[in-house]
């Protein structure tokens, strides 16, 4: 299949308290630059809130040494629903979210003094690099990893999102869609056992096999460099029936909402999808307009529902109150932009 995905460009979080939320992101993981901010309502996603239109305000923010974004996102109609029942690993839908450092024991002890929630000590991944795990203040899990591609130099101790923990019912099913279909195809580990770096997460000392997925083919695009590598990781619990972690809830609750990809030709990669079974559940049509930020989005469901958007991005502010936007939709989508031209982006960093 032809790859129109350019890597990872958000994960979504479901919060109570958007600007509560930001803050802790801001103060704990750098996500200081807003690539739009608005409040709305989500006419379209009808089919994953209980078929009425709801409100919500989001923002998506990012951080300049790079890696993918957090989509902070609020119900403003309704309350926001936690599960019913303890979220525990192998469960199925997005677990966790993965956080590079560029140095991952400082970014322990920073992270322990400034008050983060930690789940245990310094560990020992799968794959021999260190990581550790900690909770923000709804309860969502995040690993922070090694990383090793930065976009530029700054203060702060860990970069953005460089991935995902997604718990599946069929690995093998899963394993299929992740590497032929989003293009995920190298696989850095598989291994099946109670493993030491989960021992404290909840769930985390059942038997459960784990699969680590990269990219062999390198990212190219409007926004790759600053975005970074990523990896997915598949997890398959073994000697417990998993739940959804969404289970009679709505999308936009508590919790990791979608993981969302950036991609050129959105028309081409329908075509491709719906070709292998998984046409798209949501599309924007033409475009979406978030006042600050324009665009195509779509959305699919994996082998166990779990939401993956697309985003093709035409246009994102750099100083909006002057009518300063960078449009990108006359540009080669699979050349990168020039450093200096994603770097304005910080003009907008939100200062605390």
């Amino acid at each position: 299949m032809k790859q129109n995905i350019i890597g990872i460009q958000q994960i979504g979080v479901g919060i109570p308290d958007l600007q509560k939320a930001w803050t802790y992101y801001r103060k704990h993981f750098g996500m200081d630059i807003p690539i739009f901010q608005e409040s709305a309502e989500a006419k379209l996603m009808t089919r994953y809130t209980g078929g009425k239109v709801h409100s919500r305000t989001a923002v998506l923010a990012i951080n300049l040494k790079g890696g993918s974004g957090l989509e902070i996102w609020q119900f403003t109609s309704r309350k926001t629903e936690a599960p019913a029942f303890e979220l525990q690993m192998g469960d199925t839908g997005i677990v966790m979210a993965k956080v590079k450092s560029p140095d991952v024991k400082l970014a322990y002890q920073h992270l322990k003094n400034n008050g983060a929630y930690l789940i245990g000590g310094l560990q020992t991944a799968p794959d021999g690099l260190p990581c550790f795990y900690l909770k923000d203040e709804i309860g969502s899990i995040y690993q922070v990893v090694q990383g090793k591609d930065w976009f530029r130099k700054s203060e702060h101790i860990t970069g953005g999102i460089c991935g995902a923990v997604i718990g599946v019912s069929n690995m093998e099913k899963s394993l299929k869609f992740y590497s032929n279909l989003l293009g995920y195809d190298h696989i850095i580990y598989d291994k099946t056992e109670p493993f030491d770096d989960f021992k404290e997460l909840p769930g985390g000392k059942n038997k459960i096999r784990r699969v680590l997925l990269s990219k062999t083919k390198e990212n190219t695009g409007n926004f790759s460099k600053l975005l970074g590598v990523s990896t997915i990781e598949l997890i398959q619990v073994l000697d417990r029936n998993p739940r959804k972690i969404f289970e009679n809830r709505f999308w936009g609750d508590l919790g990791f909402i979608h993981l969302c990809f950036d991609v050129y030709n959105m028309k081409e990669l329908e075509k491709n999808l719906s070709a292998n079974g998984y046409p798209f559940t949501v599309d924007s049509s033409s475009s979406f307009d978030m006042g600050e930020a324009a665009g195509h989005f779509s959305y699919i469901e994996d082998p166990d529902g779990t939401l993956i958007e697309f985003v093709e991005t035409y246009r994102i502010p750099i100083l909006k109150k002057i009518g300063w936007y960078l449009d990108v939709s006359k540009r080669d989508r699979t050349k990168t932009l020039p450093d200096w031209m994603l770097g304005t982006l910080k003009f907008n960093r939100k200062k605390d």
